[in-house]
């Protein structure tokens, strides 16, 4: 009776979301604009009442600005990179509240699994990491990214070919891609087994343990692949500022 009474998201709803309120408004763009919300409140909470000794909200971000700044921008780029801190700091907040609203109940959906959310992301990044080359280079940036020092010349052709093809398109579309998917493949899981375990009764219990079991793996893939889109975005800021 317990797992009869039990819903879970149509596979169908993978692609498809009704509108509500208003014309092009569905689940994905409420989940975006609460990300929004949520990741300017931790903010604000955390720098109302600043205190010496941090607890609560403010200690909590006191510790992921740290682990940003320790293992993410200072191992990447070094301290030219503490000026994209805010940037990466916000990044990883909001791509954690997209991907965590999968195991919220009532949502059960990640904004990150519809494509124009990574993308838009990708894109963002694909700018500013070509702006800082140009800015930090010159117009010997394209020429520093794509022919290295020493590069024989028989060979100048082709490695320039590949190395535009990544610098234009591979670069963005696969950090878009990446993200995309393994949020989708985990959306995709817990649907499937959800619904299978509401579907046969009492021998649901075992699917139903496997979703539980894929619920905090979620949890786990929500937080790494956040971190993932922001170390790539910090690898892809070094070589557009420093040479070859």
């Amino acid at each position: 009776m317990i797992l009869a009474s039990l819903t879970f998201p149509q596979i169908g709803e993978l692609v498809d979301w009704k509108h509500f309120l208003l014309p092009g408004f569905n689940k994905p763009v409420l989940i975006v604009l609460l990300s929004c919300i949520i990741t300017l409140g931790f903010f604000i909470a955390a720098g109302r009442k600043r205190a010496l000794v941090p607890v609560g909200v403010q200690n909590a971000a006191e510790m992921l600005v740290d682990m940003i700044t320790d293992q993410i921008v200072l191992q990447t780029i070094g301290d030219e990179g503490m000026v994209f801190l805010p940037y990466l700091t916000t990044l990883f907040c909001f791509i954690f509240f997209c991907n965590i609203f999968e195991i919220i109940p009532g949502i059960q959906f990640p904004a990150t699994a519809r494509m124009a959310i990574p993308l838009f992301l990708a894109i963002i990044t694909w700018l500013l990491y070509n702006f800082m080359g140009f800015k930090s280079q010159g117009f010997h940036y394209i020429k520093n990214s794509l022919v290295p020092p020493g590069l024989p010349g028989a060979v100048v052709p082709l490695y320039a070919f590949v190395e535009l093809l990544q610098l234009v398109i591979v670069r963005p579309f696969s950090l878009a891609v990446r993200l995309f998917a393994n949020m989708l493949a985990g959306h995709t899981m817990l649907a499937i087994f959800g619904g299978f375990a509401a579907s046969i009764g009492v021998l649901g219990i075992l699917p139903l343990g496997l979703d539980v079991l894929i619920f905090f793996l979620e949890l786990l893939v929500a937080v790494l692949q956040a971190y993932v889109f922001t170390i790539l975005t910090c690898l892809y800021l070094n070589d557009a500022i420093h040479l070859h």
